[in-house]
């Protein structure tokens, strides 16, 4: 039979080896950062944002599966893995003006007709921290709007007009 283990009065100290981490790292790992501070970018320069959006909802991707019965086999059935799907990604933000890139680029999608290839972009969503500095970022890869849509006007309610625009998109990834 083992002794038994006893602490003694060094099993309290720090253990040798790297720095303990910054305030901020520790208060990363320990509460999860806030959703309502968060910007997107697209096209080629990731710095130029185009307008504060409200809400930002389908990023990543959802696995399908296929339902397979088995012969002789009632307690269960397998699900199988098929391939890997994404929901669109919905940009909803305050009305733009005309002279918006991201919303030249929508009309050019969805008014052009066929006439012209689809230019998909690839778009980056940040979540910030309180002095604008990134804490999560992901890509968004060969996206294209398939929806732009305006909320409904009323003259009961006393809000910001907003604008949805909806995105199909490839591929999705978290960088940091």
């Amino acid at each position: 039979m083992p002794p038994p283990v006893t602490r003694s009065a060094s099993a309290s100290a720090p253990a040798p080896g790297p720095a303990r981490a910054p305030d901020a790292l520790r208060a990363q790992l320990l509460y999860p950062p806030p959703a309502f501070h968060f910007a997107v970018t697209f096209g080629s320069n990731a710095k130029d944002r185009d307008g504060a959006f409200r809400e930002v909802t389908g990023l990543g991707p959802e696995l399908e599966t296929e339902t397979v019965v088995e012969g002789g086999q009632n307690a269960f059935v397998h699900l199988l893995p098929k391939a890997a799907k994404h929901p669109k990604l919905v940009l909803s933000r305050g009305i733009a003006t005309m002279e918006s890139r991201l919303l030249l680029w929508c009309q050019a999608v969805l008014e052009g007709g066929f006439a012209q290839p689809i230019a998909t972009q690839q778009l980056h969503v940040f979540l910030l921290d309180g002095d604008g500095a990134p804490l999560r970022v992901w890509a968004v890869s060969n996206a294209y709007p398939v929806k732009w849509s305006v909320e409904a006007f009323q003259a009961t309610r006393n809000e910001v007009a907003i604008e949805r625009i909806e995105l199909a998109y490839a591929g999705s990834s978290r960088l940091v």
